[in-house]
């Protein structure tokens, strides 16, 4: 757990709210312990009111329509997994043994839920303060400001751009790699038959987001 307190810049004045957001519900379940969803509730309100105040200050001049998208670009599993491995949470996770036998510690809906709760374990622990500063060191490169004009919706923007000209992207689906409880798709998007970007992601959604974003960037986003 020190070590754990070490990656997330934060010590706990009341341990047992960070080994309740460890705990997975089979591992609950099985030993009759309190396990994470409830907090995963209340993290998710954390995490988004926190990400919503950054991108207000941080982006005095855009509307609300595009601090939306990457909102949402942030907020969403993607993002949070990503996170969770950057602090090592799988290690640290409470799961019964047929959960951790079927690969638990990595499966990303369960990383994503783990660190909302741990945002949630800090934000009754410490404030609302502590959770930020928590979340500022989880999300790391994900909130400088070049990685958030990333996360906008790469599909509309995409899409957005072709239709000046009467034109609509296809998205295709190209494979599917990796166990089951970690998928990779990749999907293509095309224009007339010609391919205009490749993505890759833990979801078909994802994987058509990064393939509009290739596709963007190889227009150079000189329409933008």
């Amino acid at each position: 757990m020190n070590t754990l307190c070490n990656r997330l810049g934060y010590n706990f004045k009341d341990p047992k709210l960070l080994e309740t957001a460890l705990t997975h519900p089979s591992f609950g379940g099985d030993h009759h312990v309190p396990h994470y969803q409830r907090l995963e509730f209340l993290g998710d309100a954390v995490l988004e009111l926190a990400i919503s105040r950054h991108l207000y200050f941080e982006f005095p001049e855009v509307d609300e329509g595009k601090l939306t998208r990457i909102r949402a670009g942030l907020v969403r599993e993607e993002t949070l997994c990503r996170a969770a491995r950057r602090l090592e949470l799988g290690k640290y996770i409470r799961l019964s043994v047929g959960e951790d036998r079927s690969g638990g510690r990595e499966k990303p809906s369960i990383l994503c839920d783990v660190m909302e709760a741990v945002l949630a374990a800090v934000y009754l622990d410490g404030g609302f303060d502590s959770a930020v500063s928590v979340i500022r060191r989880a999300l790391a490169d994900d909130l400088h400001p070049q990685m958030l004009e990333d996360h906008l919706d790469a599909k509309s923007r995409l899409q957005e751009i072709l239709q000046r000209d009467g034109e609509m992207p296809c998205y295709e689906f190209i494979s599917m790699q990796g166990p089951p409880h970690a998928p990779q798709f990749r999907y293509s998007v095309t224009l007339e038959g010609h391919t205009l970007g490749e993505g890759t992601g833990t979801s078909k959604q994802n994987a058509q987001q990064n393939a509009a974003r290739d596709a963007l960037k190889k227009l150079g986003n000189r329409h933008n």
